[in-house]
């Protein structure tokens, strides 16, 4: 076997051992781009060398997700995918692990109409809502990993000669998630207890707020009572641990939905819904975004904040060394799944139920009633850089300092 081809397989492993963690006699789900075919055919055969009881793939293609916003019936984006939310939801409430591959070019609806897009995600919002709260509960196992394309590729690595860049990117990829480590399960076995100790540490202080100060910043965030900070590894309703999110580098819990005052700048662009969204800002008052601008995307910026009301509040704060590996890297993945692992970050939208002590077991009005923000949408911003200072604010008021110059302070 070549070396490319052990270290995918390597990758396989450890998305069905660590990401989703598949369990004998389990259901996993993947959804997945054809142009991870390769990944994903091993992937299916160690989920079934795992026990799994069945694997189904579904395929997606963004040569067809463009044309059918270029092309199809404008009344078309207003249909719910009723069949496809319940048939995951049916899987889900049943015990089955989800597992997301990702590849799609950051600038794959460029040009695409915002009408369309706000209809297609307010319909497949609408219609996904029961299995987002399963999903924001951590009642099932998920995670997601990414496999390079040649638009993402080139959007990444321009520099490089066509021929090279899809093999950077896998590379590239390769160290964020530890391949490149001698055992890269017990490399992520370390990791996780670094990170959990972290965790630790803040779900001890119990701050009240944190007060953050860059160029450009100076933001403070409220936390609810009885919030919880979690690190990489999670915990599914059968008690089996997976990780949402290969790589991860955070450390993260839910804001008070109306804590959130003053201004935050971005320090790294955002793909959303297949536009770029760079150099914007956005003003809180009481928890509410009340003033918002963008050098780049201002229009899909908008999109994203009026959404639907949740939408103009924060769920995640999370934190995030710059002297975390990919952010050292130097590499902008333009993707979220990397960018928001090199640099403290922000969610716009809907809160995890995890984040709140006894979340998982509340219903989304006793959620909304101890301080979360519930939305359609679930979208991270990078905020942090080398020149960011954070405090948390005691109950007394005092402030300790927890990032110093971009890392942690303690």
């Amino acid at each position: 076997m070549s070396d490319f081809g052990q270290k995918l397989q390597k990758y396989a492993e450890l998305a069905v051992k660590v990401g989703v963690n598949v369990q004998p006699g389990q259901n996993l789900i993947v959804n997945a781009t054809i142009d991870s075919a390769e990944l994903v055919r091993l992937i299916v055969k160690e989920a079934y060398n795992a026990g799994a009881r069945f694997v189904k793939v579904n395929w997606s293609d963004d040569v067809v997700t463009r044309l059918r916003y270029e092309k199809a019936a404008d009344e078309s984006f207003l249909d719910d995918p009723k069949w496809y939310a319940g048939e995951m939801l049916e899987y889900v409430q049943n015990g089955a692990a989800v597992l997301h591959v990702i590849s799609s070019d950051p600038d794959l609806l460029n040009g695409i109409s915002s009408e369309r897009i706000t209809n297609h995600q307010k319909t497949y919002g609408h219609a996904m809502s029961q299995y987002r709260d399963l999903q924001m509960a951590d009642k099932f196992s998920w995670s997601i990993v990414a496999v390079p394309s040649i638009s993402w590729a080139a959007k990444v690595f321009p520099e490089l000669p066509d021929n090279e860049q899809i093999p950077a990117l896998w590379e590239a990829i390769f160290r964020t998630v530890r391949i490149d480590q001698p055992d890269t399960i017990e490399a992520w076995r370390n990791h996780i207890a670094n990170l959990s100790s972290k965790a630790h540490y803040l779900n001890d202080k119990k701050y009240q707020k944190l007060h953050y100060i860059a160029p450009g910043t100076d933001l403070t965030i409220g936390l609810p009572e009885g919030h919880i900070w979690v690190a990489a590894e999670s915990i599914n309703a059968q008690g089996n641990t997976f990780l949402a999110n290969l790589p991860t580098e955070e450390v993260f819990t839910a804001p008070l939905k109306t804590g959130v005052d003053g201004t935050v700048s971005s320090t790294k662009p955002l793909s959303y819904n297949g536009n770029i969204i760079d150099d914007f800002k956005l003003t809180f008052q009481n928890g509410r975004i009340i003033d918002f601008s963008a050098e780049v995307g201002e229009s899909s910026l908008k999109q994203l904040v009026e959404l639907d009301e949740g939408s103009h509040y924060l769920g995640e704060v999370a934190l995030v060394p710059h002297g975390s590996p990919i952010s050292q890297s130097g590499i902008l993945f333009y993707n979220t799944l990397f960018d928001e692992n090199a640099s403290n970050h922000l969610a716009i939208g809907n809160a995890y139920a995890f984040n709140l002590e006894g979340g998982k077991s509340m219903t989304k009005e006793e959620l909304e009633q101890h301080g979360l923000n519930a939305s359609f949408n679930h979208v991270d911003f990078m905020v942090g850089s080398a020149e960011m200072d954070i405090y948390g604010v005691t109950k007394d008021g005092k402030e300790e300092q927890i990032f110093s110059k971009g890392n942690w302070a303690f």
